[in-house]
């Protein structure tokens, strides 16, 4: 993040352009955790030319599909890159958008330019899984498939999950309005900006501390905090809290 609480594609290219060639670098598909910023198109594309031009690995992490701008959508990034790049690491999570937290449901997907380089990964990364876990449970992976299976099921889960993105969306332009009548609704702009579940609202550790000791709202001293736990009702008693901590 810049000091206007934006984030800093500049800043973020010159950091990759360092990165030593071959390395991993991961990258957040969409609803970044924890800033809640997330890349433009033209953003992803000359992180592209980074990735290229350093032969960097990219691992994408896409935990929070479907909380950003849609399942669809969300996708547009990772895609561009399965397309684009010869070789990449994508870790898809169900924890979120199918609610399988305790389950820890997912999946790890490898793209490689040769089928016979795909078989020697595969092998390395069954060992590793036996000697993690093994047999894992299958409790979680079964409801996906079976939702996935189904096309009635499929959509209905499709539709909650929009439910939920909006829902959010709603809770972060509702704080800015919210703001509004306390005159920081410009200087929590970003908000309404961030996509998913976090957002580094910009909050010093200090604020953060009084929130808590005054008015019992609680998130992480960098002032990361959990939109999605925010209650719709009391958004303005929430910006009260938050203007008197500003003063």
């Amino acid at each position: 993040m810049g000091s206007d609480n934006r984030l800093d594609v500049e800043a973020m290219l010159a950091v990759l352009k360092e990165v030593p060639k071959g390395d991993v670098v991961l990258l957040h598909a969409c609803c970044h955790n924890p800033t809640g910023f997330d890349l433009s198109h033209d953003d992803w594309k000359r992180v592209l030319d980074v990735v290229r031009s350093r032969d960097l690995l990219p691992l994408i992490d896409f935990a929070y599909q479907g909380f950003g701008d849609g399942l669809e959508q969300d996708a547009w990034s990772t895609r561009l890159y399965a397309a684009e790049v010869p070789e990449l690491l994508i870790t898809s999570s169900c924890s979120k958008n199918f609610g399988l937290y305790r389950d820890r449901t997912g999946a790890l997907i490898v793209c490689t330019k040769s089928a016979e380089k795909l078989i020697d990964i595969r092998s390395q990364l069954a060992n590793i899984a036996r000697n993690l876990w093994s047999t894992p449970p299958d409790h979680g992976a079964a409801v996906v498939a079976t939702i996935l299976a189904d096309p009635e099921l499929k959509a209905r889960w499709a539709d909650e999950v929009e439910a939920m993105r909006l829902r959010i969306a709603q809770l972060r332009s509702g704080l800015v309005e919210a703001l509004e009548p306390h005159g920081l609704r410009e200087r929590f702009a970003h908000i309404g900006v961030q996509r998913g579940m976090f957002s580094y609202t910009g909050l010093l550790p200090e604020q953060v501390k009084n929130l808590r000791e005054r008015h019992s709202v609680y998130m992480v001293s960098s002032g990361r905090a959990n939109v999605a736990g925010i209650d719709a009702t009391r958004l303005a008693s929430l910006a009260d809290a938050i203007a008197d901590v500003c003063k």
